[in-house]
């Protein structure tokens, strides 16, 4: 599956997450696309992509919303595209089976025009992490803001 103009791929990506079919996802990317997720996990071919969003979307993703927000294009020539997008998830569930709360991300897709419409050949999420600049690794890895102190 593909997209006629690179800023429909979030709606595409998010009617794709609906599904909660993995390989939904998997068709939004070429055969040897990239996707790193938001703790860093790459995955590097469109099955391997499928797999992972398919595990997710059926278990801790199975009651999730996804929600585009913000787009933000960039035409690189007449054949690649960078879309931006900040997603707002709602539903997770947490390890004890409860409702997490909500997340908010920033997703990057590289698409490439293909026959009949747009693939991304790349895709990254990263975490919004609110009050926060950068994370630190001591004695306990997490969200920090030199800002504050």
């Amino acid at each position: 599956m593909s997209v006629a103009d690179p800023s429909g791929f979030p709606a595409a990506f998010a009617a794709a997450w609906a599904t909660r079919d993995g390989s939904a996802i998997g068709a939004l990317f070429t055969e040897d696309a990239d996707f790193v997720n938001v703790v860093g996990l790459w995955w590097r071919q469109r099955a391997d992509i499928a797999r992972a969003h398919d595990y997710a979307l059926k278990s801790f993703f199975a009651e999730t919303y996804l929600r585009p927000g913000v787009i933000r294009v960039r035409q690189l020539g007449t054949d690649h595209a960078v879309v931006h997008c900040r997603f707002q998830m709602t539903g997770q569930l947490a390890l004890d089976g409860s409702r997490a709360g909500d997340r908010q991300t920033v997703m990057s897709f590289v698409l490439e025009r293909q026959d009949g419409g747009w693939l991304a050949v790349s895709a990254h999420n990263t975490d919004v992490v609110p009050g926060a600049e950068t994370y630190l690794f001591g004695d306990e890895f997490g969200p920090v803001d030199y800002r504050n102190g």
